[in-house]
């Protein structure tokens, strides 16, 4: 059992969910904190990974870990860099013992479709369902921003209740640029979207959140950045009456760092405050019961 005091201003602790280079082949990682700051890898016995990837490309990138209201931990992670378009999936009630590992189809209906990256999951306490949402390219499908960088993605999702039937695929978020490595956030009535924008001609590759008030949208234009550029795999938590954003820096110096609000709209820059473990890429904080 994962046990640590309690993390301040919360009944639980954190963990945070990650893969490690070289391209995610090692599978599973994790992290605790007691304060959102400080993270400390956990270890298994064998010394390897929590979970290896065994379908799709058999790559573990951008895994995503929440738990559900029935206390289950699910899992969804990117399984290649290309084809075919489907995204990770397992379960487990303890962290350590594992379903058996799924591929899912999600982009069926376009066959043109390149890629599934960055898959997410979101508990729509509201409609008592899971959204999983992910960016996929389609060539030709926004030619407005066709040439605004190496791919042209926007957000698609899905629905389930239990991760065998799932609704059919839709658009979750346009927001008229190239955009990847979406997260959700809610607190208030209001749903926050937290996109990376994805544009490099001109170079942008920053943080932007787009607000609506249901978690399917439709979402409105997205802020002004609120990061430095050259971000990705934005993960959001609040902590007390604070909202903490982690995110990868991968340009140089290469290191994971944080924002934080008291407004989701005002940020300040904490990078140098926080620490991580050694070689953490792309992950996804949540709060767990002590």
């Amino acid at each position: 059992m994962l046990t640590a005091s309690l993390a301040a201003d919360t009944n639980g602790v954190f963990l945070f969910s990650f893969f490690r280079e070289p391209n995610g082949q090692a599978g599973l990682f994790l992290a605790i904190s007691t304060n959102g700051l400080n993270w400390t890898e956990l270890k298994v016995p064998n010394g390897k990974s929590f979970l290896e990837p065994q379908v799709g490309g058999k790559l573990m990138r951008d895994p995503c870990l929440r738990q559900g209201p029935d206390g289950v931990f699910r899992l969804v992670w990117t399984t290649s860099w290309g084809r075919p378009p489907v995204f990770g999936y397992a379960s487990s009630t303890d962290l350590i013992h594992w379903s058996e590992e799924q591929a899912i189809p999600v982009m069926e209906n376009d066959p043109t479709a390149q890629n599934v990256w960055a898959p997410e999951l979101f508990y729509d306490d509201a409609k008592q369902q899971w959204l999983v949402f992910w960016a996929t390219t389609i060539p030709g499908k926004f030619p407005e921003t066709e040439n605004s960088g190496d791919n042209n993605h926007r957000i698609y999702y899905v629905t389930t209740k239990d991760f065998t039937n799932f609704s059919p695929t839709k658009l979750l978020y346009d927001g008229g640029f190239n955009v990847i490595d979406a997260t959700m956030l809610a607190d208030g009535g209001k749903y926050y979207l937290i996109v990376k924008d994805e544009t490099k001609s001109p170079v942008k590759k920053n943080l932007r959140i787009a607000v609506d008030d249901a978690a399917e949208g439709p979402f409105g234009p997205a802020s002004e950045p609120i990061s430095t550029n050259w971000v990705e795999g934005p993960t959001a938590i609040k902590i007390g009456g604070e909202y903490y954003i982690y995110f990868d820096h991968y340009g140089n110096p290469k290191y994971y760092g944080a924002i934080k609000s008291t407004d989701m709209k005002t940020w300040q820059e904490i990078s140098p405050t926080v620490s991580f473990p050694k070689g953490i890429r792309h992950g996804t904080v949540l709060t767990v019961p002590e």
